[in-house]
């Protein structure tokens, strides 16, 4: 890729060095961006020295986080615990035309990005796409299926009630968002595996058809350098072992290289990548939000990651795969501990009433659980 030398040497347009106060909004500006780095799928990095008035090119779905539906009725413990993190919720929507991210599409990618406000480590949930959930609107199944319902209103909803959160914040991004960004950093590092590679290869077809993007094949397993479609398809993969629970997996490792890389990234790319990829994002965080997160954003780390629910078992309903929490009040005492060091965590009424609906629906019960499954015989 090319070097823009309009930005070597921190100068300005006509190669003048800029001012110390130039200087200094110019580091703001892109501690922004590392915000967008560490939160996003793809990378909303700052907006250069021109302005902020870029990040309008976002697209704004109308949700405001005050009218975000959360439990009211958890312990004060964990609400005051709650308080000393910011919690992000990422949707990659399974769109078939690109930028179009409101309500109608699933979410076929949802992560958590836990913040702790203290440390600014960063840990990453996913959250399985077919994971059998109450869909925040009096329905149980798929919770990939609360963003086609309502959007991201009601997928944060979802994801608020079920699990004891306090989410008021998302980004959704699509394939397209997710190619152009990993091709303008110059691709991401990845050691393909020998159960992989073929599969990448089969995935970039549709992902081709769906966004117009074409790239080579790969020749082989290894470690190499993945062109944004190549990683897309890669992030795609659910045939190998493991299934969608290794797909997440490799979601989770390409937004950490992603992260890594986009912080060595110059102004020139930084502009590149908001000109072509801000219209592919959708999120309500406010302008203002990111500015004051910003100032520390160089000491943000992705830390550990994992998935949800890790107490399962894949059972059918009415045909369709369904991922069973066993169960989600066991589970969810799980995420508080990895997410917030809970060890006194009790899981509020609701989060209480859901899982023993959803026990009572898939089957599955949790290991410290009294219920018996009924009898099919």
């Amino acid at each position: 890729m090319a070097t823009d030398t309009r930005a070597k040497n921190v100068r300005g347009r006509q190669g003048k060095k800029l001012s110390k106060k130039q200087r200094k909004k110019q580091r703001r500006i892109k501690l922004i961006g590392i915000l967008a780095a560490e939160l996003m799928l793809i990378l909303v990095l700052g907006v250069g020295v021109w302005g902020l008035n870029k990040l309008d090119k976002i697209q704004d779905l109308g949700v405001n986080a005050k009218d975000v539906q959360m439990n009211t009725d958890m312990d004060n413990a964990t609400e005051e615990v709650l308080k000393g993190y910011t919690n992000i919720a990422l949707f990659g929507i399974d769109t078939r035309e690109m930028g179009d991210l409101g309500a109608g599409n699933r979410s076929d990618t949802i992560l958590i990005a836990s913040i702790n406000n203290e440390t600014k480590q960063v840990k990453l949930v996913s959250v399985y796409r077919d994971t059998y959930l109450n869909r925040a609107d009096d329905t149980y199944g798929k919770c990939n299926a609360a963003y086609r319902s309502g959007g991201p209103n009601q997928a944060m909803a979802m994801l608020n009630t079920n699990l004891d959160l306090n989410i008021q914040y998302f980004v959704s991004v699509d394939f397209l968002a997710l190619i152009r960004t990993i091709n303008l950093l110059g691709g991401i590092d990845v050691d393909v595996q020998d159960s992989e590679w073929e599969w990448v290869n089969n995935y970039m077809y549709e992902t081709t058809y769906v966004t117009g993007e074409f790239g080579e094949f790969l020749e082989g397993p290894g470690l190499q350098t993945l062109s944004g479609l190549q990683a897309t398809a890669f992030c795609r993969i659910r045939a190998t072992a493991g299934d969608d629970y290794r797909r997440t997996e490799r979601q989770r490792m390409v937004l950490t290289l992603i992260a890594e890389k986009a912080k060595k990234a110059s102004l020139s790319t930084i502009n590149d990548i908001i000109n072509e990829v801000f219209p592919l994002i959708a999120t309500n965080i406010p302008k203002a939000e990111m500015i004051s997160m910003a100032a520390s954003m160089m000491s943000y780390e992705i830390g550990e990651t994992t998935g949800f629910p890790e107490l399962r078992e894949n059972v059918k309903i009415n045909k369709a795969d369904i991922v069973a929490p066993a169960d989600l009040e066991a589970n969810v005492k799980d995420l508080h501990k990895f997410l917030f060091d809970e060890d006194d965590y009790y899981p509020s009424p609701t989060v209480i009433k859901f899982s023993e609906k959803i026990s009572t629906d898939t089957g599955v019960y949790g290991p410290d659980s009294t219920e018996e499954p009924e009898s099919t015989e």
